[in-house]
């Protein structure tokens, strides 16, 4: 009994406790230090919230005013020199084996906590225990894993202390920064690990993070799922927490002969969506139009180019950005759907601007668009028109 500990149970028993650990704890980390305290999406019942603190104290001995001044610092110099765990720029070996040691770096730096800390828990229990004694917690966690699953709750307590170092250390700022498929043209190199965000409770989708940062919900198509926003609404249909924020839903509404402010509003909140679907529905048929009617070796100049065509310039090497700019000197078509593209990118960008300047931007761009002769690049523009920020 005493071996075995309290709960004496099989193996097959062990191996579900430790997941079931590990996964209270990765929705501690979405829920509560990504989503809610990071990003300000939700509000949590003071309850919810004091029992995730204090379960992350115990499970990992994240602080977490550390934990979101580095997410925040993160989002604001993404992909730079100044980004804590960009693997674009630490090498993708270092962020994903090292994770946990990259983020311990950046806690280091006063200013940053200062800058980018603020608004997080500031009561006695923080500043006198999971602030001040932040290892006493897994010291802590360790005893009760002896006592409730005897010799073997060695290895569970192992099992959780390398669980968020290695799948959101590791895992989420490495290969979400590396690897996998993108919704949105973001400037910077963001993708979503797998459309079904379980393992890590959402944190998979993290390209669709980056577009829409201070969303609650973390996925955008029908065909995602976010196990961290179904918790979320758990918590909202008990009363335990409410919704401040999700991601925009653009719809269409025929009959519009000219761009509104509800398009502009759209558009705006929209913008990454905007743009990949630029590239799906311009810029690709545009492409392979040019690539049906060259030779096989212009052919292989235009396969090349074809990343580059789509993705923000900002992660586009000189290479590739040379090869490009080779590909639409030849081709007079590709060279305008490239360069409405810029001019498309130009109505957001221009932060200065007010709202009647930006629609007339908007308006001028879709009469110009439907102006070029380009059909992807006109029906485009038509339905440009008629978008709408509701329900999808």
């Amino acid at each position: 009994m005493i071996l075995n500990g309290l709960l004496d149970l099989s193996l097959g028993g062990l191996i579900a406790a430790t997941l079931l650990l590990t996964h209270v704890t990765i929705v501690a980390v979405t829920v509560f230090l990504h989503r809610h305290q990071a990003h300000r999406a939700l509000t949590l019942h003071p309850v919810v919230s004091h029992f995730f603190r204090f379960w992350l104290w115990l499970t990992s001995g994240m602080v977490t005013r550390e934990w979101v001044a580095v997410h925040r610092k993160h989002h604001a110099a993404c992909e730079t020199e100044s980004d804590p765990h960009s693997p674009q720029v630490l090498g993708i070996r270092k962020v994903l084996w090292t994770g946990a040691e990259v983020y311990r770096e950046a806690t280091r730096d006063e200013a940053m906590l200062e800058q980018f800390g603020r608004g997080t828990p500031d009561d006695w229990i923080e500043r006198n225990l999971y602030g001040r004694h932040s290892g006493l917690g897994i010291v802590l966690m360790l005893g009760l894993d002896l006592l409730l699953f005897g010799a073997a709750g060695i290895t569970v307590w192992a099992v959780q202390m390398i669980w968020i170092p290695l799948f959101a250390a590791g895992v989420i700022n490495g290969l979400g920064h590396w690897w996998g498929y993108r919704n949105f043209e973001c400037p910077d190199a963001s993708t979503n690990l797998v459309p079904w965000g379980i393992l890590i409770g959402g944190e998979e989708l993290h390209n669709n993070h980056h577009a829409h940062g201070g969303s609650a919900r973390l996925s955008y198509h029908w065909w995602e799922f976010d196990i961290g926003w179904m918790y979320i609404r758990l918590f909202q249909a008990l009363g335990l927490a409410r919704v401040r924020n999700v991601s925009p839903q653009t719809v269409f509404r025929p009959g519009k002969m000219l761009p509104d402010v509800d398009t502009l509003g759209a558009v705006l909140s929209n913008r990454f969506q905007v743009l990949a679907r630029y590239g799906r529905e311009v810029a690709l048929p545009v492409l392979r139009e040019e690539m049906a009617r060259a030779d096989a070796s212009v052919r292989g100049r235009l396969r090349q180019a074809r990343a580059a065509l789509v993705r923000d310039e900002s992660l586009v090497s000189e290479e590739a950005r040379r090869r490009l700019q080779a590909v639409l000197e030849r081709s007079g078509e590709l060279k305008v759907v490239y360069q409405f593209r810029e001019r498309l990118q130009a109505v957001w960008n221009r932060s200065a601007a007010s709202q009647k300047e930006r629609l007339e931007a908007l308006q001028e761009w879709c009469a110009q668009a439907e102006a070029t002769g380009i059909q992807a690049l006109q029906r485009f523009a038509a339905r440009l028109r008629g978008y709408s920020l509701g329900s999808a």
